[in-house]
């Protein structure tokens, strides 16, 4: 009797995926013509990209509160955007240049030619050349064609480990493929982010722009995540205010793209009064429809509320909550909205904190509003914490709350702060909500006589105004101003 050996199905499957991933790498392993390198897209098409694009577009215009700045700075924007695109390898690619409603300081590029800065970037960069790097960058991202790069090898990565997975009889490994995988691949890795640096020098230096830009912009972002961190409380965190953290540049690796594109001209464009005059007016930090932070304070013209954090939190701001950082690594959350119609107390114990044991709840009033708080030992990534809850019943049956953590030992010292917090929450009256007003970039020209102390006192900034003016005109420090010379100043 003749006997015939059949493989395993599992033996099978993890043959046909070394196959379909062999087969995709030799078939999708081309030069591109900006890296001049062999890449791997065998998983995204130029024309998936272009449906990546499309799809996302209208997500993350909704995501970041729409676009900012008006038809004549987004007119301006596209045009820079379109002559560096021209200069590129992918000239007849329609690119999509798009100012973001965010005062975050950020670029970032969508697979299909969608590329966006937000008004915080536009706020930061002093001159057209400077906009025109960080659009270069994110060019070079789109015609290196990173994206499918990264979504290929997720993909490929995917293959290999449900194929494994299925061999081994692993669970854990076929749900990596779905998570861990993806999550590991979804940033630019250094060389992808050096890889568009050289290709944006190439794009700013065709199109006749001082390359040296890249560079001096990328200073300005470290300098600006140096005074957030500070701000913060915390300044030698930088990395954590720093879009760096999503695009990891060094000083080192711009300046080594610079380089290699050689002197620019002495003629190179700069177009700084352009640039300025562009950017006269626009809106800068909150935006009115997500309330303003003013300090330690928080109002909100449109809710008509406000509160105030105690000395030593440092607030931020968001379309979902607004969170204040205070010592010890201690957490103020301030949200709400939601309608609720019942008692206060049994909101905080049979809606929002249904499944904590909590300890000393109890009704009380704050300001003329019924409210409720009580306290719980929580667990956070940190350990177990202790946390305050108030719930306050404002306008209309609306409820807001706040929620304080710290750390179980700093429980007793911080506990008064999260109270005070939520004991200064109050309604605004029709004329002071009417009295609060978005703060905007204005361009001035120094007068003889003018300092950096003088000017940066005209800005509506309780603490750190030098600092903040330095930071926001791309001064070093005891750099001194001239007559006639244009500066940004920030006014409401």
């Amino acid at each position: 009797m003749t006997m015939t050996i059949r493989p395993r199905k599992s033996i099978r499957i993890l043959a046909a995926a070394a196959a379909l991933a062999f087969a995709a790498l030799t078939a999708a392993c081309s030069v591109n013509p900006a890296t001049g390198r062999s890449s791997f897209t065998g998983f995204m098409s130029e024309g998936d990209e272009l449906q990546v694009g499309r799809e996302n577009h209208p997500k993350i215009l909704e995501e970041f509160g729409g676009t900012s700045g008006g038809p004549e700075l987004a007119a301006y924007v596209q045009d820079l955007g379109n002559r560096l695109a021209a200069k590129s390898e992918r000239p007849d690619l329609k690119f999509t240049f798009t100012v973001l409603n965010s005062p975050i300081v950020n670029a970032f590029a969508v697979p299909g030619g969608y590329i966006y800065v937000t008004r915080g970037l536009l706020a930061l960069a002093n001159d057209e050349a400077e906009l025109g790097g960080v659009i270069a960058h994110e060019i070079g991202h789109i015609t290196a064609r990173h994206s499918a790069e990264r979504y290929s090898s997720s993909i490929l990565t995917q293959i290999g480990l449900i194929g494994l997975g299925v061999a081994t009889g692993s669970g854990d490994l076929v749900n990596l493929a779905g998570t861990g995988a993806q999550v590991y691949l979804q940033s630019y890795s250094r060389d992808q982010e050096f890889e568009a640096d050289m290709l944006g020098v190439r794009y700013l230096g065709r199109s006749a722009y001082d390359t040296r830009a890249m560079s001096e912009f990328l200073a300005s972002m470290q300098a600006d995540a140096r005074l957030d961190a500070t701000i913060a409380g915390n300044p030698n965190a930088a990395d954590q205010f720093n879009i760096m953290q999503t695009h990891p540049r060094t000083a080192d690796r711009v300046a080594r793209a610079v380089q290699e594109a050689g002197q620019p001209p002495a003629d190179a464009i700069v177009n700084r009064d352009v640039y300025l005059q562009h950017i006269d007016g626009l809106l800068y930090g909150d935006d009115p429809s997500q309330g303003f932070i003013k300090g330690r304070r928080f109002a909100h013209p449109k809710m008509k509320i406000e509160f105030t954090v105690p000395q030593g939190f440092v607030l931020n701001n968001s379309a979902d909550a607004v969170v204040a950082i205070g010592p010890q690594g201690s957490q103020i959350v301030f949200d709400g909205g939601q309608g609720y119609g019942g008692d206060m107390a049994n909101y905080i114990s049979g809606v929002w904190a249904k499944n904590i044991e909590l300890r000393s709840l109890e009704r009380t009033q704050i300001n003329g509003m019924e409210a409720a708080t009580g306290t719980a030992l929580v667990n956070t990534n940190q350990g177990a914490a202790f946390a305050r809850l108030v719930a306050i019943r404002a306008n209309s049956g609306v409820i807001y709350r706040f929620l304080g953590i710290a750390p179980r030992n700093g429980a007793q010292s911080l506990d008064s702060a999260f109270m005070s917090t939520a004991s200064s929450f109050r309604r605004l009256s029709d004329a002071e909500a009417a009295a609060l007003k978005p703060m905007r970039i204005r361009i001035v020209t120094v007068q003889p006589g003018d300092s950096v102390a003088s000017l940066a006192g005209r800005m509506p900034f309780e603490d750190y105004r030098e600092q903040r003016f330095r930071v926001l005109n791309g001064l070093e420090s005891g750099e001194a101003l001239t007559a006639g010379q244009r500066v940004k100043l920030i006014v409401e």
